[in-house]
């Protein structure tokens, strides 16, 4: 029996412009300092490291300082993907970050609680 895949979506508000949270999910010095203990990338294939663990994905999607899609090698569904989109809120004026992620439905709580800890050190890494 096989379990349920499905999508998660988050959204955390930030003071950080759109342009610095990009370059903190686009460029190796900043991914490493939230999201991963190392990166290597390789035109648009990012090789992330975690505790000896790795993991690909190719960065299909990117529209600068607005939306980053990778596509990781592992994805047991060809329509699974990581994205992060950061926009303006016309009415507050304050960053929106948006994640979108996919999961095992027995482990969505868990998934959640891991972005919610990683934004905590974006917010910290980017001053917002």
């Amino acid at each position: 029996m096989s379990v349920k895949r499905v999508k998660i979506d988050l959204e955390f508000i930030f003071r950080a412009s759109p342009t610095i949270i990009y370059n903190f999910v686009t460029t190796p010095a900043c991914l490493v300092r939230w999201y991963c203990e190392e990166v290597d990338i390789t035109s648009d294939t990012y090789n992330f490291y975690w505790s000896g663990s790795t993991e690909t994905a190719h960065l299909i999607d990117d529209i600068e300082d607005e939306r980053v899609r990778f596509k990781w090698d592992e994805a047991e569904d060809e329509n699974e993907y990581l994205e992060f989109r950061m926009y303006k809120s016309d009415v507050t004026n304050e960053t929106i970050f948006e994640i979108t992620d996919y999961c095992d439905e027995d482990e969505v709580q868990e998934v959640k609680d891991l972005w919610a800890t990683l934004v905590v050190e974006l917010r910290k890494e980017c001053g917002g």
